[in-house]
């Protein structure tokens, strides 16, 4: 077999909620003991390798930090591994070691000929895609990637479809300022809170950012998540702040202007996470194909591959992930990977080993593919 499995479990048993180093050097040492690839470590903490050559590049892409982990999944300050009914647990399992595997176990057995294949696992994913933003600033641009979140089960259970577009976030501070006063005589201050409930009443107006992406309809979001303000029962409030969540599209996003013009009010962007759209519908097809082959293996008589009855899709993620950093620079990106929705991030993760298998065979044979529609 592949070898996903063993590496999956000897990279999900390194804690790399803190500190992605360890993580790294596994994956660095591992790809200079199985690959001839010109493999290199960043500035960032990113682990790159490269093999092949030729005016068309194909990334497989993931991250190796975690979220911090739920107390039930360490023990002495490791990490707990249980594989029980065909999974994996462990945090990281599903977001994202199963899929750094696969890809580099991908990586390893593709022999690119007409066009170069890439690997690159990022650091700071979770906190916000500074491994991602890194290596794009220092130049990493291929055409084409693979980013291997989660995109099982979004059409049909078990399925491992192809997702040519996601959301993005940005998290946005509206803050509104008044003037205080002795709560007996309100009329002698201005209350921030009705300012800024009044921001709230503006907010629940916007019209929802919408895109179409390959024929397919993504609709974003803007929520009120958290308010806060004043200083005592008895004092006309100066200060308030409400907290929101955009879920944006590609191209689109809600029209705040509107709300900074409102007296008292400044808007402030905090984060801001990129959207994706794949800009390339042969690359789509290209990964859909290798999927649908994959999700059907002709013979398996191991028992090591997973098939169901569903067919793969084209799906969009309601999730950001590095994708959206890629493809602001110009890399036309799809996403696939075994993590299910729901896995991510929870006190349980865990993820379906045969389903790695699976992402094994989607990762080889798009590289294969890639390669050959390159040669024309």
């Amino acid at each position: 077999m592949s070898g996903v499995h063993e590496l999956t479990r000897a990279l999900v048993a390194i804690p790399s909620h803190t500190d992605e180093t360890a993580a790294g050097d596994h994956i660095e040492q591992w790809l200079r003991a199985e690959t001839d690839s010109r493999v290199e470590r960043d500035s960032h903490g990113n682990v790159i390798a490269r093999k092949g050559g030729g005016d068309r590049s194909l990334a497989l892409v993931g991250h190796h930090d975690v979220v911090p982990p739920d107390s039930s999944q360490t023990a002495d300050g490791e990490y707990v591994l249980e594989t029980r009914e065909g999974r994996l647990y462990g945090r990281g399992a599903a977001d994202m070691k199963g899929a750094v595997a696969a890809s580099l176990c991908a990586f390893r057995d593709c022999v690119p000929e007409n066009s170069e294949l890439v690997f690159a696992s990022f650091v700071g994913e979770e906190t916000g895609g500074q491994g991602a933003r890194g290596a794009i600033s220092d130049g990493f641009a291929p055409t084409h990637a693979v980013v291997g979140e989660g995109s099982t089960g979004y059409s049909a259970p078990g399925v491992t479809d192809v997702a040519i577009a996601h959301k993005g976030r940005r998290a946005i501070t509206v803050a509104a300022e008044g003037t205080p006063a002795h709560a007996s005589q309100p009329e002698a201050g201005t209350n921030a809170i009705y300012r800024a409930t009044d921001a709230v009443d503006a907010i629940r107006e916007l019209p929802v950012p919408e895109t179409t992406v390959l024929g397919h309809e993504l609709r974003g979001s803007v929520v009120v998540t958290e308010i806060e303000g004043g200083s005592a029962w008895n004092v006309v409030p100066e200060h308030c702040s409400i907290t929101v969540d955009e879920r944006t599209v590609p191209g689109e996003r809600a029209p705040l202007r509107g709300l900074a013009e409102q007296p008292g009010i400044s808007v402030s962007v905090d984060q801001d996470l990129k959207p994706m759209a794949c800009a390339d519908g042969d690359f789509a097809d290209l990964a859909l194909d290798a999927a649908r082959e994959s999700q059907h293996p002709d013979s398996d008589p191991a028992g090591h591959r997973q098939s169901t009855d569903g067919t793969p899709e084209h799906v969009v993620k309601p999730h950001a992930t590095d994708a959206g950093w890629l493809a602001e620079a110009g890399t036309a990106c799809v996403v696939c990977g075994p993590a299910e929705p729901g896995e991510a991030h929870t006190a349980d993760e865990s993820v379906s080993l045969s389903v790695l298998d699976r992402c094994y065979e989607i990762y080889r044979e798009i590289g294969a593919r890639y390669d050959s529609a390159s040669a024309g």
